[in-house]
């Protein structure tokens, strides 16, 4: 059996952060995650709104990093939940369990206009291709971007950096290569 889902969208309200009885952090929150296809009748897209929750050092990341309007990948499993309403009728809910939250864009292009306040949730993404950074609890080099390296750990010698493109020289043949 496979339960995996995979979302990209826009956090709709700040992370919720609560903790258990005993402690475990509990964050809620909810995507706004545009459809692929317009409708028949307008032609524009329509967008669902995906309660997602995360547990533990998960919780802990997304309520320390997100905010409404920040656009995010969560990738986990569908849930269904069932429980009795005020007046004792049985309800269903679906929520994703996220296992893994990555950023779906950079701060800059957030900081920019990919927020609600300067864009909208439907805002474009940036140019720049995909940028998801990896997420909080995902080990080194575990669903990074292409390209993706992370920050030298503390103390860590900078990184050296790219000679200027004025340095490179044309080489006569390729007996010159080093592989």
């Amino acid at each position: 059996m496979l339960n995996h889902i995979v979302l990209m969208g826009r956090l709709t309200r700040d992370p919720e952060l609560r903790r258990t009885g005993t402690g475990i952090a509990v964050a809620s929150f909810s995507l706004a995650v545009d459809r692929d296809f317009g409708s028949k009748e307008t032609g524009e897209k329509e967008t669902d709104f995906i309660d997602i929750v995360a547990w533990r050092n998960t919780a802990e990341f997304v309520s320390k990093y997100f905010t409404k309007g920040r656009m995010a990948v969560v990738s986990g499993r569908l849930q269904i939940r069932n429980w009795n309403d005020k007046d004792g009728n049985k309800r269903r809910s679906a929520e994703v369990v996220a296992d893994n939250v990555y950023f779906g864009d950079s701060k800059r292009d957030a900081d920019a206009g990919g927020s609600y306040s300067t864009g909208g949730y439907n805002a474009a993404p940036p140019a720049s291709g995909y940028n998801a950074a990896p997420s909080y609890n995902a080990a080194p080099g575990y669903g990074a971007a292409p390209g993706y390296s992370p920050a030298p750990a503390y103390g860590a010698a900078p990184a050296t950096p790219a000679p200027a493109a004025d340095s490179f020289a044309m080489l006569e043949d390729d007996d010159q290569l080093p592989f």
